[in-house]
């Protein structure tokens, strides 16, 4: 659906750690560096990312939702964001107020984004 998400972070340092921590169990396994301006994640069969970079700035916080291809890479991403240092802001499990086949977990990140990986159970 995108080519590229791009999000500014109070510390790069610990905002690179927390992502490439969470985000691994998603397969999200490459990593750019670009020195002062920040940092690129991605799949490696993938064709969009997810960067960071940083600033002061105080936007209002984001909801970002991160693919997953089963129920356990929920559950890892949301042990590992964990982990990184997240905060809890639900744990993995059915949501059935979106639908009986919407598995996700959601953690905020060092900055008080709102992060979730969903993994759409097929249809039985």
């Amino acid at each position: 659906m995108f080519d590229h998400v791009k999000i500014g972070v109070r510390d790069i340092d610990a905002s690179t750690v927390f992502y490439r921590r969470a985000l691994e169990p998603l397969g999200i396994t490459v990593y750019t560096e670009w020195g002062a301006d920040g940092c690129e994640l991605y799949h490696p069969d993938g064709e969009s990312s997810f960067c960071l970079f940083p600033t002061d700035e105080r936007p209002a916080h984001l909801h970002i939702a991160f693919v997953a291809e089963s129920r356990q890479q929920v559950d890892d991403f949301y042990a590992a964001a964990m982990g990184a240092g997240g905060q809890d802001n639900g744990p993995p499990g059915i949501r059935p107020q979106y639908s009986g086949r919407y598995y996700a977990a959601f953690v905020i990140d060092p900055d008080g984004h709102n992060i979730e990986a969903v993994y759409h159970e097929p249809e039985t």
